[in-house]
């Protein structure tokens, strides 16, 4: 394939695509039923230019039969006066109508054949017409049914779209938050273990990290062992506790 048919190939190909766009197919089914219309209306025009056209040649046929006649009666009224000469040339311009009128007896004939074909192809195509905008119609209603289905397709397409990009965000920010939580939960166990300092129970208790590591180990309460030197020293300062009486 040359350069030239390669070109001539993508450009048609190019051009068909564009037109499939733009191309509405109700108004392609309109058009060809108003050409189909058109067409019929020129088979009836043609018919009516017949129907005329034998009608002038049959009258012209009528006159000329009139002529006949009349240069009939002429010439036999001539014979009767004994005028040979007015019979000839009464004869003779007899003559020369008979070839007119069997020309018009044809010319008619012929019209009459080609009224017979145009009336029954206007029949024909009359018909035809009729079958093709019911079918239109019937294509038409199916084409727009078709299209208000696509457009619904598109509408949950579009959705759909909408949902998943809805659907990765909650996923997004679910994540988040499960990352947020484990960094959390990895915190309190650092503080828990001592590998970091909770400076916040500093302040509020005194005592760093190891102080609350030793009083775990030695299993003790400072505020306990407080409690009963507090009860022995009010013992001490009191009166002496009754003897109990020997054995």
């Amino acid at each position: 394939m040359g350069l030239w048919s390669r070109f001539r190939s993508i450009f048609g190909a190019k051009v068909n695509k564009a037109l499939d766009r733009v191309e509405d197919p109700t108004e392609t089914l309109d058009y060809s039923y108003q050409k189909q219309q058109e067409l019929l209306r020129n088979v009836k025009r043609g018919l009516a230019d017949v129907a005329t056209a034998k009608q002038r040649l049959k009258l012209q046929e009528q006159k000329l039969r009139q002529e006949d006649d009349k240069l009939g009666s002429q010439a036999q009224r001539a014979v009767e006066l004994g005028r040979d000469d007015l019979a000839r040339e009464a004869l003779g311009r007899r003559q020369t109508l008979e070839p007119q009128i069997t020309s018009l007896q044809t010319q008619v004939q012929d019209l009459d054949q080609q009224q017979v074909k145009l009336t029954q192809a206007s029949q024909a195509l009359q018909t035809k017409i009729e079958m093709f905008r019911t079918e239109k119609e019937r294509l038409k209603a199916q084409y727009s049914a078709s299209a208000a289905q696509v457009k619904i397709g598109e509408s949950f397409t579009g959705l759909s779209r909408e949902m998943n990009d809805i659907g990765s965000s909650v996923q997004r920010a679910q994540d988040r938050i499960e990352q947020m939580q484990a960094r959390s939960g990895a915190l309190d166990e650092l503080i828990d273990s001592g590998a970091l300092t909770d400076y916040t129970a500093q302040l509020g208790g005194g005592g760093d990290d190891l102080d609350r590591q030793l009083q775990l180990a030695g299993g003790t309460d400072n505020s306990v062992e407080a409690q009963l030197a507090a009860m022995k020293a009010q013992l001490g300062q009191g009166d002496t506790p009754p003897r109990l009486p020997d054995g």
